[in-house]
């Protein structure tokens, strides 16, 4: 009788039983390629929504000073001058010296309250056609669109407006008061709001581009600096508004009162302020400059 050996079915082994334990994960892990392919359809631009912007530069004629322009700073300076003059000359003559210095730190610091008041108004009513402030105001819109270019104004044409302003207040007094005391005050105050538009100038600029001493001056706190300034060029543009020193404005805006100047404003006569509107329409920011930047 022949003997039909029986078939069995062969037994599977893993081709790793030889390979040692540790080597397993690697040889186990399983080798995943993915590739994805994605279409972005661009969209092609409306021409008719395309604005190309030309930023002015340093010989546009609205950025030079006039020989008016000089001879308005000359005489806010002059009668600055002679306001400062008349508080030490008193001073020495009287004998005071606390009074006097006492009224010029008040000048100072209400300098600095004042210019925030100015800015704020310039910055949100009004337009170009307003009286006495009109052309202040419409530079203050420019500014706004175009910070940078506040860099660009040379000396005189940055300053004849408030330098009018402050040889037509002051001179009266100049005339009229020998007081030390009013004129630690007058001094001070008057200097701060000649030259506060000077200290803005600073703050739109890089240390790396400014003098020592001015650099000096901001990192002491004397002057409003770029990091004090920066965040009144970000939306929703109703912050730090004091230019001289910048010491009023964390107080200001704790205690929100600007917004609460404009409640009031709109309450009493209807008008919203520009920092209501949209910031990526009348109240746009413009920072591409290549040299400039906040």
């Amino acid at each position: 009788m022949a003997v039909v050996p029986l078939q069995t079915k062969p037994t599977l082994c893993r081709i790793t039983n030889n390979i040692p334990t540790s080597h397993h994960p690697l040889l186990l892990r399983p080798r995943v390629r993915c590739s994805v392919t994605t279409t972005t359809t661009k969209s092609r631009p409306n021409r008719e929504n395309l604005v190309v912007v030309n930023p002015p530069l340093s010989t546009d004629p609205t950025f030079q000073s006039t020989w008016t322009h000089r001879l308005w700073v000359s005489a806010g300076c002059t009668t600055v001058f002679v306001s400062f003059a008349k508080s030490i000359i008193g001073g020495f003559g009287s004998h005071l010296w606390i009074e006097p210095a006492l009224a010029g730190f008040a000048g100072y610091i209400l300098a600095d309250l004042g210019s925030g008041v100015y800015h704020w108004a310039t910055d949100n009513y009004g337009d170009g056609s307003t009286p006495l402030v009109g052309t202040h105001v419409q530079d203050s819109l420019d500014h706004h669109e175009c910070p940078w270019t506040i860099t660009e104004r040379q000396f005189a044409n940055n300053l004849h407006f408030l330098a009018r302003g402050t040889a037509l207040m002051v001179l009266p007094l100049d005339l009229a008061f020998d007081d030390p005391v009013l004129h630690g005050f007058v001094s001070t105050f008057a200097f701060c709001v000649l030259f506060c538009q000077q200290f803005h100038v600073w703050a739109h600029g890089t240390k790396s581009n400014l003098p020592p001493l001015v650099v000096a001056l901001q990192d002491t706190g004397l002057i409003v600096s770029r990091t004090r300034h920066m965040d009144h060029h970000q939306a929703p543009y109703n912050i730090n508004y004091c230019v001289v020193s910048g010491v009023w404005n964390k107080c200001l805006d704790e205690i929100k009162f600007f917004e609460a100047l404009e409640m009031v404003f709109y309450f009493k006569l209807g008008v919203k302020p520009r920092s209501w509107t949209d910031p990526n329409s009348q109240w746009s920011e413009e920072t591409t400059h290549p040299n400039v930047s906040l």
